[in-house]
């Protein structure tokens, strides 16, 4: 029978744990592609429909929002109904407000399909169920960082490309009112090219489609074999149960949730802050999103070598320390005065940023295996929250710089989240078992 990999081969594509993490990784790629890329293009947007700097902030937290709810359903909707499934119909679902937010004529318009493009956030729990139930414990860490890292670059990609996609636009004639539209258009198309891709090329888990494994008699629990099945609500109540999701909700609110954030307001910030061109904010911005290329699986891989040589809680030491780092770099970033030093600090706090995600997700195989769906749902969902909250921040205090600054202090507070999540021998039992079992 199929199990699951222990090691990363990344260059094949011949093995359907390979071909999941690659395919994965793009589909959310395209997803992050899509939800972001409107963000590099507010300068004009905002001057088109004449935006105050609360209906950004609006705009801002409905394209986050909504992510929480679709999160917190789509995890346990994995372990009802496979990944693949669950994948297939929020790229098809998802590409539907993509798609229509070029079609808006005002604030309003935008912000309905600004609310309804969040939904494609909820790609991350899909991304990492999958490659949580096709990798062992020895590459989780890395295998999980890495998927969500070369995705997360989506939204950095956008940063930089949209940008050069209007500009071309408007090179060949079109209007500025329409080269935004016509831009927009290309990650909806994507969207549902991708959608057929993971129909036809991924499967569930190693040992094949969780339809067809019911249908033969064999019982799935997160993605496993040989127990009963665990439905959507159970997964879900047995995660809620789990004091140390909760920790980790607070902290991925404190991570993922800024880096977000950051991608919704980091373009409007160097426009604005330090009078810099629409192409040149885009690349700025876009340099803190192309981290993810690495610096997620490097949070992931750190975790993993630094488990095998000391125990399970080096993991957890580990997320403290990556949290301390990115609250002392944004600190640094709110108080940069000049543009050089503001790439510099948000390149630096952006590293540990992107590092504490991925070390975040190399624990969250080890938190619950049996309810691995809500525990990831959940947790992804507390990176939503953080940037709802953070969005809220930026309204009540009308001030970007200032939102960063109280936002720096809130991180290194969550870093005491981290270090309490402190795993037992109990737990610990659990991924030995699994491993055990696939070895």
């Amino acid at each position: 029978m199929a199990t699951k990999a222990n090691t990363i081969e990344l260059f094949s594509i011949s093995t359907p744990q390979m071909r999941a993490f690659h395919l994965t990784w793009m589909a959310f790629f395209v997803c992050f592609f899509a939800w972001f890329a409107c963000a590099p293009l507010m300068p004009i947007i905002k001057g088109e429909f004449g935006l105050t700097l609360a209906q950004v902030a609006n705009i801002n937290i409905a394209a986050v929002a909504i992510t929480i709810l679709v999160r917190l359903i789509v995890g346990p909707m994995c372990d009802r109904f496979g990944p693949r499934k669950a994948y297939t119909g929020l790229l098809l679902l998802g590409a539907i407000p993509v798609l229509g937010v070029a079609a808006s004529q005002s604030y309003e318009s935008f912000l309905f399909f600004r609310l309804g493009i969040g939904a494609v956030g909820a790609s991350f729990v899909i991304t990492q169920y999958h490659t949580s139930v096709m990798f062992g414990p020895k590459v989780v860490g890395t295998a999980n960082a890495a998927a969500a890292g070369w995705g997360n670059a989506g939204g950095g990609a956008a940063q930089a490309l949209m940008p050069l996609l209007v500009g071309a636009l408007l090179m060949l004639g079109v209007s500025e009112a329409a080269g935004w539209r016509v831009a927009l258009l290309v990650p909806g198309v994507l969207m549902v090219v991708m959608a057929g891709l993971y129909w036809k090329f991924t499967q569930d888990c190693p040992q094949g489609n969780y339809d067809d494994m019911r249908a033969a008699g064999i019982a799935i629990e997160g993605g496993k074999a040989g127990h009963a099945p665990a439905g959507g609500w159970e997964s879900f109540k047995a995660a809620s149960a789990n004091h140390r999701v909760w920790l980790l909700f607070v902290t991925y609110g404190a991570c993922f949730g800024i880096e977000i954030f950051i991608h919704n307001i980091a373009a409007v910030y160097y426009v604005d802050h330090f009078k810099l061109s629409l192409k040149e904010a885009g690349m700025a911005a876009g340099s803190f999103g192309l981290l993810a290329l690495f610096a997620r699986a490097l949070g992931g891989w750190v975790s993993d070598k630094l488990a095998m040589r000391g125990t399970i809680n080096s993991r957890v030491t580990l997320l403290f320390v990556l949290m301390i780092g990115e609250g002392a770099g944004l600190l640094w970033f709110a108080k940069a005065d000049g543009v050089v030093f503001a790439v510099i600090a948000m390149l630096v706090f952006g590293l540990f940023t992107h590092m504490a995600c991925g070390a975040t997700y190399a624990l969250v195989p080890f938190i619950d295996s049996k309810a691995l769906g809500g525990v990831a749902g959940i947790i992804g969902a507390g990176g939503n929250v953080g940037a709802v909250a953070a969005g809220f921040l930026m309204k009540g205090t009308g001030d970007i710089a200032q939102t960063l600054t109280i936002l720096s202090g809130l991180v290194l507070l969550s870093a005491l989240c981290a270090i309490a999540v402190r795993l037992t021998a109990a737990v610990d039992d659990r991924p030995v078992a699994v491993n055990n079992a696939v070895a």
